[in-house]
């Protein structure tokens, strides 16, 4: 097991242990806290504004904080993290966002935020400019299986209606299609690479 994956496994046992402990508050507090660097990172690239990105990821911490509860782990906790941080993005496309309600879960998470911002990378090239230009779920899908080496279950849990209850099948499909976006996504990029004199033509 790699150790990226070593150190995700010890995340979802200790979260895990906490939760049939009874300790939900603890262990709802080493959920979010193992993932909000990445997080936060994640909201950055897909919502490319810091301000909007802060007020997104006081909120899924919040929804990650609650769902814990009736968490099936049928996937990994941070499968199931970003699934929560896409939903919201999604929330957010859509003006469903209650902005005061945002501004006073930014206050109560500013710690937090300030904690993940020193540690999350922000430095951007110009192939990272050029894939913010992609229309959205495409630049989700590239940050999610490219940035954070999501496997392609892993990744078509966060496009299928309901995660928790959804078929093998479903999943498939899902993640077939996700599979040809992504190399439709990667030779648009490519070919816009080697325009712009990044790549050789």
């Amino acid at each position: 097991m790699a150790s990226g994956e070593r150190g995700q496994a010890d995340v979802d046992a200790r979260v895990r242990a906490l939760v049939e402990r009874g300790d939900h508050a603890s262990a709802a507090s080493a959920a979010v806290r193992a993932f909000a660097p990445e997080l936060l990172g994640f909201l950055v690239a897909v919502m490319r504004s810091e301000a909007d990105a802060d007020e997104g990821f006081a909120t899924v911490s919040e929804r990650l904080w609650r769902s814990l509860d009736t968490f099936e782990w049928r996937c990994t906790l941070r499968t199931w993290a970003y699934m929560i941080a896409r939903r919201e993005v999604e929330r957010f496309r859509k003006g469903a966002r209650r902005r005061e309600a945002g501004r006073e879960r930014i206050s109560k998470r500013k710690d937090l935020i300030a904690e993940a911002k020193t540690t999350m990378q922000s430095k951007r090239d110009r192939l990272t400019l050029l894939r913010d230009e992609l229309p959205p779920e495409d630049r989700e899908l590239l940050v999610l299986r490219v940035d954070r080496a999501l496997a392609w279950e892993e990744i078509a849990l966060g496009f299928v209606e309901d995660p928790q209850r959804c078929s093998e099948d479903e999943l498939r499909r899902v993640g077939a299609r996700l599979r040809k976006q992504f190399q439709l996504v990667k030779d648009r990029l490519a070919t816009r690479a080697r325009e712009e004199g990044l790549l050789p033509r």
